[in-house]
């Protein structure tokens, strides 16, 4: 499997520097581990409402740097 790309990257995420995207390289994911680590910053609750597995792997590193990105939750400061 193909791991990830500048543009596969920036086709899941839009815009992105350099550094996130060498970072997300880094991972060796591939663009649909990518996709779903999104769905999960996204819409946690409707995948485990579907009894999806949480994260691990190589899809729980993604998740991790995208919820870095993200910065602390509101309601835990």
């Amino acid at each position: 499997m193909p791991t990830l790309t500048k543009n596969a990257v920036e086709k899941v995420l839009g815009p992105v520097d350099d550094n996130l995207v060498a970072e997300l390289v880094l991972t060796e994911a591939t663009e649909h581990e990518l996709l779903e680590a999104h769905t999960w910053m996204t819409n946690d609750e409707a995948l485990v409402n579907e009894f999806r597995p949480l994260p691990s792997g190589r899809m729980g590193e993604l998740v991790r740097i995208l919820d870095a990105l993200e910065g602390p939750d509101p309601d835990e400061l």
